[in-house]
């Protein structure tokens, strides 16, 4: 049958892999450097991959191809956890496939699998996290703020190294995690712990979330999971404070590195509500 479905211009795609996680049908992956549109069966041919492509390599066209099948998407989506779920679902209902929507929902209730949280509709939002201009990947100089004034009294200089820091905005194929060492901190630790630069974010790649208050933990994990699939690292030092519940955030980095099937040590260290280090 002829439909619309994506096309990837080889010469364009530098396999930055920025599209990867905004197709959660599983339609593309990286392979030899590029990336390749996997199967017909898996494309919707909705372009949700389009707007994060910086090369504009991706594009829908009309062609000859199989048509999309929702039952096998989501025969292979499930077993990748309820976050990823929860994103297909809502990408259907935001480009208003119902249709596909009331298979997708069936599916889950035939297989006695909960139907996760997601947006059902068009939301109105100041700013989209896909689209938004802060949440674009950049990598920081060390001596990018050099000479800038600042009434502030600083006794060093900012050690980041990359934009975003949030975990739910990264892109976990963007290259800054390349042979990264990898700081994984609680939300509060730069606010208790006063040398956090110095200490701990010196030549260390960044990513912060609050295992209390953040929602997506699933999500959270399958990023992770995916930072360390995609790249090697170097080390991972977790930081979190003293309070029970933000040890949460050593348990999201050993699921992701055990679904990831990734082997490697992890140390940490804990922040008092005082400022002191245990």
């Amino acid at each position: 049958m002829r439909r619309n479905i994506i096309r990837i211009d080889e010469d364009l795609c530098t396999g930055c892999g920025q599209c990867i996680p905004d197709c959660p049908e599983g339609a593309l992956q990286l392979i030899e450097g590029k990336a390749r549109l996997v199967s017909d069966l898996f494309c919707d041919g909705l372009g949700a991959c389009i707007g994060t492509c910086p090369e504009g390599a991706i594009s829908v066209i009309e062609r000859e191809a199989e048509p999309y099948d929702e039952w096998a998407v989501m025969r292979m989506i499930v077993s990748q956890g309820e976050a990823v779920i929860s994103a297909h679902l809502a990408h259907l209902a935001m480009h208003d496939q119902m249709d596909l929507y009331q298979q997708a929902i069936v599916y889950l209730q035939e297989h006695d699998i909960p139907i996760p949280y997601h947006e059902e509709g068009p939301q109105q939002s100041l700013c989209d996290p896909a689209d938004c201009p802060g949440a674009a990947t950049r990598s920081i100089s060390p001596d990018e703020y050099a000479g800038e004034e600042t009434s502030i009294p600083s006794d060093t200089g900012s050690e980041l190294r990359q934009w975003p820091v949030q975990l739910r905005l990264i892109n976990p194929a963007a290259p800054c995690f390349d042979n990264a060492d990898l700081l994984v901190s609680a939300d509060c630790v730069p606010f208790a712990y006063r040398n956090f630069h110095a200490d701990f974010l010196k030549n260390r790649i960044l990513v912060i979330f609050c295992p209390k208050l953040d929602a997506d933990i699933e999500g959270y994990t399958q990023t992770m999971a995916e930072i360390v699939t995609y790249h090697t690292l170097r080390s991972i030092l977790v930081v979190h404070m003293e309070v029970p519940c933000c040890s949460g955030l050593r348990y999201v980095v050993e699921r992701a590195l055990e679904e990831a099937g990734v082997d490697m040590p992890i140390e940490e260290m804990t922040i008092t509500i005082e400022g002191g280090v245990r």
